[in-house]
């Protein structure tokens, strides 16, 4: 039977890596991105990653949680309270951990995650990805970022970086580094690749020194 956890605390880590899924609500017109969804949490749940993820029942969120545990993998699902109603918390799931705020989720997922992928997705999704890409650029961790350009999706974003950059508002040396991939068959390769290139103390250190 799943172990449930209401009360917003940590229960003791394991000797595994969770990632953290961002993604929408609701499915999309496309329908190739609810297949993505649950090829991501079937292909976690194989490679033996935790999921984890905002805690919902609708949308793509549903759809990766609940083929992850179809699949025999783990779920995290972390929601703050206003939205437990909502988005129709997924219950059925390894953990649940409800929080005060969308400040206290984030914090969570973020401590709780060894990689994130964005998935299709609204602004929230958009937030959520762009805030990591922030943090990455500002050496504030290195955990890898993986964007699943699923149809042509996140084009439009990748541009917009893009422009950023050649208007110098992503300046030389501090370039914002994540993953692209164009199958959902590939993100989970794709952060196990740079789990095996993690930098070194040094690098990290060169990077804070340009800041």
């Amino acid at each position: 039977m799943s172990k449930k956890r209401l009360n917003g605390k940590k229960k003791t880590a394991d000797d595994t890596r969770n990632v953290c899924v961002y993604c929408g609500s609701g499915l999309g017109l496309n329908p190739a991105y609810k297949e993505a969804a649950r090829e991501l949490g079937a292909s976690l749940a194989s490679n033996d990653i935790g999921l984890v993820y905002g805690g919902g029942s609708l949308g793509l969120m549903g759809e990766v949680a609940r083929s992850t545990l179809e699949h025999g993998g783990r779920v995290t699902g972390i929601i703050p309270n206003f939205l437990v109603e909502k988005e129709a918390m997924l219950r059925d799931v390894d953990e649940i951990i409800v929080t005060e705020n969308m400040h206290q989720r984030k914090q969570l997922m973020f401590d709780r995650s060894s990689a994130f992928v964005a998935l299709p997705g609204g602004v929230g999704t958009l937030e959520e990805l762009v805030e990591q890409l922030t943090w990455v650029q500002l050496g504030r961790h290195d955990k890898p970022v993986v964007v699943a350009n699923i149809d042509g999706f996140w084009t439009p974003f990748l541009n917009l970086l893009t422009h950023m950059k050649s208007d110098t508002f992503i300046r030389p040396g501090l370039d914002v580094r994540f993953t692209v991939v164009d199958d959902a068959k590939k993100i989970v390769p794709a952060v196990m690749n740079t789990w095996d290139q993690e930098p070194t103390p040094a690098a990290t250190e060169a990077v804070l020194a340009k800041l």
